[in-house]
């Protein structure tokens, strides 16, 4: 079973952590905007269970991504199954619709721009994302895959890089980006 091992930290100064990101060799690719629509289970709130469903698009590529319960406290680390689907907006709506006709509910789109990098470091890959949230902020995700046998100490080694790039962990957010919207839209229809 493969793990996606990920921190996220909301970030206060995106110029310094850019500063320490190449300091440490890695550079950040221009912004590629990431639609992901998040649907709900028929039977069970994911909210409620702490999964994910969704259709990433990103250009004319599109991704099915299911993404388990965290599997610890201090990080986003879960089981990632991930399926690519027929390139185009054409596919990706049949996707939906398919979703829906089957009982999912669209929960949500969370629109992001995407910085990514990469390191190699003692044989494995780390992917490096700036994220910007319009209405929400900037954060920082470092990611990597672990089988389910190595996912703690490829967490402790993330976790490492991350501290290598001075980010700390009253700083890090459990929150997925779905939530971090509906929070944002729901203290806007309160105030």
């Amino acid at each position: 079973m493969q793990y996606e091992v990920e921190v996220k930290f909301r970030l206060v100064s995106v110029d310094e952590v850019i500063e320490r990101l190449d300091a440490l060799g890695i550079s950040l690719a221009e912004p590629i905007e990431q639609r992901d629509a998040y649907f709900n289970h028929p039977s069970r709130d994911f909210a409620q269970t702490d999964e994910a469903f969704r259709i990433r698009s990103v250009g004319d590529a599109n991704r099915l991504t299911y993404k388990g319960p965290k599997v610890d406290e201090q990080t986003k680390t879960r089981q990632e199954i991930e399926v690519p689907i027929e390139a185009g907006e054409t596919a990706r709506l049949q996707m939906s619709a398919m979703l829906t006709s089957l009982g999912f509910r669209a929960v949500r789109t969370v629109i992001k721009y995407r910085r990514s990098g990469h390191l190699e470091r003692e044989g494995r890959a780390f992917e490096v994302a700036l994220d910007e949230l319009p209405a929400v902020g900037h954060f920082l995700e470092l990611e990597t895959l672990a089988d389910e046998s190595d996912w703690q100490s490829t967490r402790d080694e993330l976790l490492a890089l991350a501290d290598q790039l001075q980010l700390s962990a009253p700083d890090i957010e459990r929150r997925a980006y779905l939530e971090l919207l509906l929070e944002s839209d729901n203290s806007a229809t309160t105030s």
